[in-house]
């Protein structure tokens, strides 16, 4: 295969272990990937993944301002070279940087078309970039995900939504990207309900929602069998933000969402931290139940900001 010349972050080396006395600013003090933790690696107990959305599409913006964010390599497109680019810059950051894992929603890495055939197409087509950049540099997918909240048509929710064209739009959104993630060799696959709540109880039927959820999730479980991905499959707990509330509100709830719909076997919980704070736990709280059920899946090890009280990560 053929080299990649064009540096994203020239002059910059793969990122050192330096130990805490070290003043460089671009070493590791504290992670030290070598080092024999209980006879086993350190990047073997903790395994590293940079998110997709956060360091290569996120626009360091709040919900009162615009994007803050410089990034050169941006031409102001949301085009498929432009798709393409991002891809070859994370993997450069990643490599440099030495962690083992990303982790995306599908449209972070490309574009939505103007209907689910062409969004198909352009995922495809930047999945074999992605598949390319997995072989030069030995990086792995550690879950994919579908982004059932940013599209006005998930207003009223995805899996959860009184519009049954929704329903079905979402669960052929997802078949492909558990598809794509099956394709790209990921650990997992999380579903995360940034809309599967309510904003208000005066028109929200909880039993006919959550059931819908289930049978949504059940229909996952069954695509998953029938394409032999062997990944495991996510739940991300998560109390509100965008909606007042969400059905996966925190461990707790989703633990007992899954029994009550025999879905616990197949599922277990990605943590994160600004979640749990957000939900008035603490993360060691929210920790302790997922492993209490034997359900802990994965850690999402952001922060958050308790003053601000929405999800800054």
């Amino acid at each position: 295969m053929k080299t990649r010349v064009k540096e994203f972050f020239p002059g910059i080396p793969k990122i050192p272990y330096e130990g805490p006395q070290s003043r460089n600013p671009l070493a590791f003090k504290h992670y030290n990937p070598d080092e024999l933790v209980e006879g086993k690696p350190m990047r073997e107990h903790l395994r590293f993944s940079v998110t997709y959305w956060h360091t290569i599409r996120g626009r360091l913006a709040d919900m009162f301002g615009v994007g803050t964010a410089v990034r050169p390599w941006e031409d102001g497109t949301d085009s498929l070279r432009m798709a393409e680019t991002r891809v070859r810059v994370a993997f450069e950051f990643m490599e440099k940087l030495g962690v083992p894992f990303y982790a995306f929603h599908d449209r972070d890495v490309a574009p939505e078309g103007r209907t689910l055939r062409e969004t198909n197409r352009n995922l495809d087509r930047i999945v074999k970039v992605l598949k390319q950049e997995q072989q030069r540099t030995g990086i792995r997918l550690l879950w994919g995900t579908a982004c059932l909240f940013a599209h006005p048509r998930y207003v009223h929710g995805a899996a959860t939504s009184c519009n049954a064209d929704v329903f079905a739009y979402a669960a052929a959104q997802v078949k492909k990207a558990i598809e794509v993630t099956h394709e790209l060799g990921g650990a997992g696959y999380v579903f995360w309900g940034g809309r599967e709540g309510y904003s208000t109880l005066l028109n929200t039927d909880m039993k006919r929602e959550l059931d819908h959820l289930a049978t949504f999730l059940h229909m996952a479980v069954d695509y998953k069998k029938k394409l032999g991905f062997r990944g495991q499959f996510y739940i991300e707990p998560k109390p509100k933000e965008p909606t007042k509330h969400q059905y996966d509100s925190d461990a707790a709830a989703c633990l007992n969402f899954l029994r009550e719909y025999d879905l616990l076997k197949d599922f277990k919980l990605n943590i994160e931290t600004n979640h749990a704070t957000l939900a008035g736990h603490t993360m060691q709280h929210e920790l302790e139940v997922a492993i209490a059920a034997n359900a802990l899946g994965s850690i999402d090890a952001n922060t958050g900001d308790l003053l601000l009280g929405w999800d800054t990560d």
